[in-house]
């Protein structure tokens, strides 16, 4: 799973803050057929049984297309699981105690909303980082918008994959791109498209390879 994020451009999420849980296995499929190059479940507020039975309803999906699959935050679900990764928030899990769960060879991503904190999750271990949000975004609301500014220093600072998320949507990519991104994560603009696919597949289409 490592050297396939250290490829991945595309990063997917199965909110659900935005996908309803009956409508979980057609969303997996769709951004997978479309192209995402991992796939995260975020499931905030929902009991880890609850997470777990979703997640495993998504494995079938993801594994057919060879999609890693990431479970944000429950670490315990993640490791009940076997063959995920694991993505912790700056006010969640560390990322040495999800190691700890998971094993050595576990991907583990953090989020970060500074370089500051983009360098001290790297030195934690993550195997990536998530930077942002770049604009203000429904999925994060208390969170400020950190811009465009640190996204070339960012990439200059650490050697894991950076991946740009928060308000990232297909006519915004040009200017996120111009700014040095080469790795985004698509969350509302995906999952409320009226064709899913067909807006995995233009997104995916404008990243480099």
């Amino acid at each position: 799973m490592k050297d396939r994020i250290l490829l991945a451009r595309l990063y997917g999420i199965v909110d659900l803050g935005y996908t309803c849980p009956t409508q979980v296995v057609e969303m997996t499929r769709a951004l997978c057929e479309g192209g995402v190059d991992i796939l995260q479940l975020r499931a905030k507020g929902l009991p880890p049984a609850e997470v777990e039975r979703l997640a495993r309803k998504m494995l079938p999906v993801t594994h057919d297309h060879d999609v890693p699959l990431i479970i944000n935050d429950h670490i315990p679900v993640a490791a009940t699981l076997g063959g995920v990764g694991v993505h912790v928030g700056q006010d969640d899990d560390s990322v040495a105690r999800a190691r700890a769960a998971l094993g050595l060879d576990a991907v583990v991503g953090k989020s970060t909303h500074s370089l500051e904190q983009a360098a001290a999750a790297r030195m934690e271990g993550a195997d990536y980082i998530g930077f942002g949000p770049l604009y203000a975004t429904g999925t994060k609301p208390d969170y400020t918008p950190i811009g465009l500014g640190g996204i070339a220093a960012v990439h200059g600072m650490v050697d894991v994959p950076v991946f740009c998320i928060g308000g990232v949507n297909l006519p915004r990519l040009p200017e996120i791109l111009a700014a040095g991104a080469r790795r985004v994560v698509v969350v509302s603009a995906f999952l409320m498209a009226a064709d899913v696919r067909s807006e995995v597949m233009r997104v995916k289409a404008m990243l480099p390879g």
